[in-house]
C-alpha cells in the first residue's frame, strides 16, 4: 500500500512514470501484474508512463495563422500566454494516460518521473493537459533499487512542495522558446540558409572557435634549455634566472661558463603533502574523464549510465552536478560496499574488516547536495556477465571513485634540492611515496639522498632543443568542463547540445577533437554578441535556480526575457554582415536549374536544391547494399535508373537489377539489433522544442 493513502478503500493511485522501463519496475516491485500496452494494473495501483515528452509548446503557427510564414516582418515572435499541445508521435500514449485519469476508480495520483527539473515537467504538463484535480504526490528517489522504490512509496512528498522546481522549468522551457525559435528564424530568413542559434548552443561553438583561433595564430619557436645531470636526474635553471635560449651559442656559453666550477647542495626544502580521495563523480565529471579514457563522446556516457540506473539498478541518478553524499546515508555504505565485492575482492575484504569506516569524512555534506547524491553505487549486487563491455567500463570507473572514500590518505614527501654552479641556481624535484593509500597504482621510488654542502663529483650538463606546441583542438571532454566552467547548460543537457551543434552542420568530431564548420564559422559573426558570450546563459542558470528557490517569479524572468528577444530580433534586421552559402554546390538541379547544396542525412550526405520552391533531392553518394557482386564478392551500390533502381559494383562495373523484395525471415540476431534500436528510439527522445524546431527547419527547407 502506498503511504499517503488511506488503506481499505477501493480507489486506485495512478502513478505516473517517465518511461516505459521504470514504469515496468515500479510496477513489478508494488505487485502491480496486469499487463497492458499502456499501463499495468494491480491492486490499489495503475501505473503508466511517458516517453519523454509527450507535450512541448505550441508552435508559432498554432497560436496565428500569419505566424505560419518565415517572415522578418512578423518578428518577433510572442504569445501572450505561452500554451501547449501533444507532440504527434507520442498521441497515443497521452491519450491512454487522460482515459486512465478519467476512471472513476482513480483517486489520486503519483509523480514518478526522473526526480529533476525536466522530469517535473513531463509529468505537470501531463497532469495540466488531462485536468488532473485530485491530490498529488510526489515520488523523489535517486537510484532504481527495489529498497529505493518501496522506500521511496513510503515517503512520498506533496507534489506542492515542488511547484517552485516546476515553475523553474516551465521558465526555462519558454525562455528558450522566445530566444531560440526567434533568432533562429530571423537568421535564416535574413541569410536564406537553416542557420541554428540559442543561448547555449551558440557559446559552446564559440569555444570551439576560440580555441581553433589559438591554434591559427600560433608560431612555433625553436628554443634552447640547459640542465644539469645529477646521478642520472635533470635538474633546471630556477626562475629568476635565464631558461630558455632563443640561439643555441647562448646555450653553450652558459654550459662553457659552468663545465670548471664546482656544484654544491646550497639548499634542501622538504615538505609533506596529504591528498584525500576524490569525491565521489557528478555526471559532468564522469563524462569528461569517459572521453578521455575510452573516447566516449558525452551522449554514450550517458545513455551507459542510464542503463546502468533503470536496467541494471547498480548505480545512482546520473544526472546529477553534486559529488556530496547526505549524512543520512552513512548507514548504506556497507550494503554498497558489499555489493561490489566481487569487482574489487582484497579492497571490499579490508574495508569491511575495519567496519566500513570512510576516510573522506568531508563527502558527507548535506548542505552541498542539491537534487540528487555524487553517483555512486547501489546496494543492488551487479552481474558482470549480463553487462556490455563499455557499461562495465563506466561501472568500475564508478566503483573505483567509491573504493577510495574508504582507503587511507596519499601521503607523499616533496623535496627540492638546489644545487649552485657559478652562481646560477639548479633544482631537483623529488618525491618519495609515504603512504600510497588510495592511489594504489602508484609505485614507491627509491630517491637519492643529498646533504647541505655536499660537493657533486663529476657534473655534466646538456643543451635541449625544444619546440613551443600549438594548442590542441578542444577534446569533448575538455568542451565539458568548459562548458561546466562557464554555466553553459546542466549535466543532463551537455551531451545533447554537443550533439545538436554536430547534427547542425555547425561542429564536427573527428577521432576525439572537436572543429567548427565554415557554416559554424560564419554563423558567429552573423549571430548577436550576446548570445556569443556565456554571460547570459550564465545570468540564466542563477535566476531559473532562484525561481527553484522560491526566491525570484517566474513572471518577473519572462518579462525580462521578452525584452530580451524583441533586442536581439532588431539586431538581426539590422544587421549588415553577409552571408555564403558553404554548402553550395557546382551541381545543377535537373527539375529547375539552381545550383545544389550538400546537405547531411540520417544514411549519409544529401544533395538538395538550393531553391525554397523546388523539392528535388537525391543522396550525394550511392547507398551500398547488403548484396554481393557475383564476381568480386564486394557489396554492391544501389543507383537511381529511369526503370528504377538497381545494383552496381563500382569495382567490376556490373550491374543487376533488383528484383522483387524477399520474404526471408529475419534472424535472431537481426531482430534482437531492431528491438535494441526501437527501445533506444523510445527512451532517447529529444527535448519537444528541439523537436519542433527541427520539424520547422525541415520545413522550411523542403
Amino acid at each position: 500500500m502506498i503511504s499517503g493513502f488511506k488503506k481499505g478503500t477501493i480507489m486506485k493511485t495512478l502513478i505516473i512514470a517517465e518511461k516505459p522501463s521504470v514504469g515496468k519496475e515500479i510496477a513489478r516491485v508494488l505487485g502491480a501484474t496486469q499487463k497492458s500496452k499502456t499501463h499495468i494494473e494491480g491492486k490499489d495501483v495503475i501505473v503508466t508512463w511517458a516517453l519523454g515528452h509527450l507535450l512541448g509548446l505550441k508552435m508559432p503557427e498554432e497560436y496565428k495563422k500569419e505566424w505560419a510564414t518565415w517572415d522578418l516582418n512578423t518578428l518577433p515572435l510572442v504569445p501572450e500566454k505561452m500554451l501547449i499541445t501533444p507532440l504527434k508521435n507520442t498521441r497515443g500514449q497521452l491519450k491512454a494516460i487522460k482515459q486512465l485519469a478519467d476512471r472513476k476508480d482513480i483517486g489520486s495520483a503519483v509523480i514518478a518521473t526522473d526526480a529533476g527539473r525536466e522530469g517535473e515537467l513531463v509529468a505537470r504538463w501531463i497532469l495540466e493537459y488531462v485536468h488532473f484535480n485530485k491530490p498529488v504526490k510526489r515520488l523523489w528517489i535517486s537510484s532504481q533499487t527495489d529498497k529505493a522504490i518501496k522506500d521511496g512509496f513510503d515517503q512520498l512528498q506533496p507534489s506542492k512542495k515542488y511547484d517552485t522546481l516546476y515553475d523553474s522549468a516551465v521558465a526555462r522551457s519558454e525562455a528558450d522558446w522566445l530566444i531560440g525559435l526567434n533568432v533562429t528564424r530571423a537568421l535564416t530568413v535574413k541569410y536564406q540558409d537553416s542557420l541554428s542559434a540559442g543561448r547555449v548552443q551558440t557559446p559552446t561553438l564559440a569555444m570551439v572557435r576560440k580555441q581553433e583561433a589559438k591554434i591559427q595564430s600560433f608560431v612555433p619557436e625553436t628554443f634552447y634549455t640547459v640542465q644539469l645531470i645529477v646521478d642520472g636526474k635533470k635538474a633546471v635553471v630556477q626562475e629568476g634566472a635565464p631558461r630558455k635560449f632563443s640561439e643555441r651559442e647562448k646555450a653553450e656559453a652558459l654550459v662553457a661558463s659552468l663545465k670548471n666550477n664546482p656544484v654544491v647542495v646550497v639548499d634542501i626544502k622538504e615538505k609533506q603533502t596529504v591528498q584525500q580521495a576524490p569525491l565521489p563523480y557528478d555526471l559532468t565529471e564522469l563524462q569528461r574523464e569517459a572521453n578521455q579514457r575510452y573516447q566516449f563522446s558525452a551522449k554514450k556516457t550517458l545513455s551507459l549510465m542510464q542503463t546502468l540506473y533503470e536496467r541494471h539498478k547498480v548505480l545512482s541518478y546520473p544526472r546529477t552536478d553534486s559529488k556530496y553524499l547526505t549524512q543520512d546515508m552513512i548507514s548504506t555504505m556497507k550494503e554498497r560496499v558489499t555489493a561490489i565485492q566481487n569487482f574489487a575482492p582484497q579492497e571490499v575484504k579490508g574495508i569491511l574488516k575495519n567496519g566500513t569506516k570512510v576516510t573522506q569524512k568531508g563527502v558527507f555534506n548535506t548542505a552541498k547536495v542539491t537534487d540528487h547524491h555524487g553517483i555512486i553505487p547501489t546496494e543492488e549486487r551487479p552481474r558482470p556477465e549480463k553487462m556490455e563491455a563499455d557499461e562495465l567500463k563506466i561501472y568500475r570507473m564508478v566503483v573505483e571513485r567509491f573504493i577510495g572514500l574508504f582507503l587511507p590518505a596519499y601521503k607523499v614527501s616533496k623535496t627540492t634540492i638546489v644545487f649552485s654552479a657559478a652562481n646560477i641556481l639548479f633544482e631537483l624535484q623529488q618525491e618519495e611515496v609515504l603512504e600510497k593509500g588510495w592511489k594504489k597504482d602508484i609505485q614507491k621510488q627509491s630517491e637519492s639522498v643529498y646533504t647541505l654542502n655536499e660537493q657533486i663529483m663529476h657534473p655534466t650538463y646538456t643543451i635541449k632543443k625544444q619546440l613551443t606546441e600549438a594548442p590542441a583542438r578542444l577534446s569533448e571532454g575538455a568542451l565539458l568542463q568548459n562548458m561546466e566552467k562557464n554555466g553553459l547548460g546542466t549535466p543532463a543537457t551537455r551531451a545533447e547540445i554537443i550533439e545538436k551543434l554536430i547534427k547542425s552542420d555547425l561542429m564536427e568530431r573527428n577521432q576525439n577533437k572537436l572543429s567548427t564548420t565554415p557554416k559554424g564559422q560564419q554563423l558567429l559573426t552573423l549571430v548577436n554578441p550576446a548570445l556569443v558570450t556565456p554571460e547570459l546563459t550564465s545570468e540564466w542558470e542563477k535566476s531559473l535556480e532562484e525561481i527553484a528557490k522560491g526566491t525570484l517569479k517566474k513572471e518577473d524572468f519572462l518579462k525580462q526575457i521578452k525584452k530580451e528577444t524583441a533586442q536581439l530580433v532588431a539586431e538581426i534586421k539590422q544587421s549588415t554582415e553577409t552571408y555564403k552559402d558553404h554548402a553550395l554546390t557546382n551541381k545543377i538541379c535537373p527539375d529547375c536549374g539552381e545550383l545544389l547544396k550538400e546537405r547531411s542525412g540520417r544514411d549519409g550526405k544529401l544533395l538538395i536544391c538550393s531553391s525554397s520552391t523546388c523539392s528535388y533531392k537525391r543522396r550525394k553518394d550511392p547507398k551500398i547494399s547488403n548484396h554481393r557482386c557475383a564476381q568480386c564478392h564486394r557489396k554492391m551500390e544501389i543507383h537511381e535508373g529511369k526503370s528504377g533502381n538497381y545494383f552496381k559494383c563500382k569495382y567490376c562495373n556490373i550491374s543487376e537489377k533488383i528484383e522483387g523484395k524477399t520474404s526471408k525471415k529475419p534472424s535472431k540476431h537481426e531482430t534482437n539489433k531492431l528491438m535494441q534500436k526501437i527501445n533506444k528510439q523510445q527512451e532517447e527522445v529529444e527535448s519537444p522544442l528541439a523537436l519542433a524546431m527541427k520539424a520547422a527547419m525541415e520545413k522550411k527547407n523542403d
